[in-house]
Parts: structure tokens; C-alpha cells; sequence
């Protein structure tokens, strides 16, 4: 099967100030009509900072645009300019008109995030397919048979991984998991992750958690949804991950950073993912 040769061109990851993470809407069928006409458009909302009552804002960019925003020194990595890959002859985007399974044709791996400037690859993370086990081992122990189970229920076709520790000490774990169907991805999301509530399996070294629900605004990557978390301070390191379903796929985007891990790079990593997802 031949693949084209052109790429549609995602905007360059933006320095400005942060953008919020919370829960977009899943897939509706009546709005593609919209979105055939603006599915290229990604508005990314940009709210103020912690404690000091940083200024916030709204900016809106078209996917093939450069956006000239940046602000040094606010938290931002630097990641290289992003593109969709390219697609088997004939085949749609995910959410485009003739493609109710709302599948991804592009080979998994192309999806992944990459790294940013500066950052360490953990070889066993390197883009490449991962083990189901090598997945489960983000998560408890005692959490790993339920969900181990729940993944054998739900079709799952393969995983994906990427991996990286940046200067600052910050270590993230990026993995797609693509399903046989939307409804597997969206049944595992809800059943096995419990992604809308904190009732769901922890992170490794992770006691307590809280939804990112005191977040304004939202990702708004149409046909996505998105849920993250943050653990409630208790030892020397901290972690933050995100569960993001777009159509037959889940992303799980976790960091952890020793002290406190940082809110601008979460947010940012996990808008970025969800636009090449979405």
C-alpha cells in the first residue's frame, strides 16, 4: 500500500504561557459538517500561572501556521515543529466524513510526540512498540491484574511508547494504545482507567490523587476527550498524567519530577499529543 507524500504541517510548539488541560467533549456525529469545513483549526486556551496572578488570554491559530508567541524563560520546552504523517492512499483522517469507525490509518508510531530539545530518550521508550506489560508498569502493582484484564476484553491491537527526561529533572512517558474500535478505546477509558473519576489505577509510588478540575478553559481538539490528574503531595517526587481518547485510540501522558512536578510542561506536552490524536 503506497502512502502519499505530502504531510499536513501542525503548528510549532508554542513558547507563550501555558495552556489548561480539562475535558473536551467526546465525538458527535452531528458536527461534521463543521468539521469538515474547520478541522484543521485548533484553538489552544491560555490561562495564568499559579500564585502570583499571571495575566491570561485566549489565542486561536490555524494547524498550518508558525506562531510567532514566544516568551522566554515562562516554563515552555522547545519541541520541534510538528506534522501529521502522511496516510496509505485513500485513506481519511480520523474524524473526516466517511470514516465512521473514527480509525487512525497512519502507522501508530508517527503519532507519538517527540522529544524536545535538550532531552535525554530513555532507549526502552524510543518510539517503537512496547510490550503490554512494559504499559502496565507505570501503574501499581496491586492495580496491574484488573487493568491487564480489562485491556484483554477490550481488542487492544498494539502500543506505542515514547520517553524522555529533560534537564530539570522532569521524566515523561508517552503510550498509545490503539484498539480494534472506538467503542473498545471509549469502554476501556471508561471501565478500565475510570478516567472520569480518581477512582481509577494509580501511578507507581502514587497514594493520592486529585482531578485537574480547577483548570479554566479547555483543549479544544474537536472529538477528543481529555482527563488529567495531579497526585496530592506526600513524598519527595510528584506526578501528573492525562488519559486522552481520540476515537480508536488512548494516549496516557505521565511526568514526574522530584519536588513538584511542573504544571506549564504538563500542559503543553498533553495539548500537543492531543492535537496530533486529534
Amino acid at each position: 500500500m503506497s502512502e502519499q507524500t505530502d504531510t499536513t504541517t501542525l503548528p510549532e510548539a508554542p513558547q507563550a504561557s501555558e495552556a489548561p488541560v480539562t475535558s473536551a467533549p467526546g465525538p458527535k456525529r452531528s458536527r461534521r459538517v463543521l468539521w469538515a469545513v474547520a478541522r484543521w483549526t485548533v484553538a489552544v486556551a491560555v490561562c495564568g500561572g499559579a500564585g502570583v496572578g499571571t495575566a491570561a488570554g485566549i489565542t486561536s491559530m490555524e494547524r498550518t501556521d508558525v506562531p510567532g508567541l514566544a516568551t522566554e524563560h515562562d516554563g515552555r520546552w522547545a519541541y520541534p515543529k510538528l506534522s501529521l504523517p502522511a496516510l496509505p492512499q485513500g485513506s481519511p483522517r480520523p474524524f473526516s466524513r466517511g470514516n465512521d469507525g473514527e480509525i487512525h490509518h497512519a502507522d501508530l508510531r508517527a503519532l507519538l510526540l517527540p522529544a524536545p530539545a535538550g532531552a535525554t530518550v530513555d532507549p526502552k521508550l524510543n518510539g517503537g512498540w512496547v510490550s503490554l506489560d512494559r504499559f502496565l508498569s507505570l501503574y501499581r502493582q496491586d492495580d496491574r491484574p484488573a487493568l491487564k484484564e480489562a485491556l484483554a476484553d477490550s481488542a487492544l491491537r498494539h502500543v506505542a511508547a515514547r520517553g524522555w527526561t529533560t534537564p530539570d529533572g522532569t521524566t515523561t512517558r508517552i503510550h498509545l494504545l490503539r484498539f480494534n474500535s472506538v467503542a473498545f478505546a471509549e469502554a476501556f477509558k471508561d471501565d478500565g482507567l475510570k478516567a472520569g473519576s480518581v477512582d481509577g489505577a494509580l501511578l507507581n509510588g502514587v497514594d493520592g490523587v486529585d482531578m485537574e478540575s480547577s483548570l479554566a478553559g479547555a483543549v479544544d481538539v474537536p472529538y477528543t476527550a481529555l482527563y488529567a490528574f495531579v497526585e496530592k503531595p506526600a513524598g519527595a517526587e510528584q506526578s501528573r498524567w492525562a488519559y486522552i481518547q481520540a476515537g480508536d485510540t488512548v494516549a496516557v501522558v505521565t511526568q514526574s519530577r522530584k519536588g513538584e512536578a511542573l504544571l506549564v510542561p504538563f500542559q503543553q506536552t498533553v495539548t500537543l499529543q492531543n492535537q496530533l490524536l486529534g
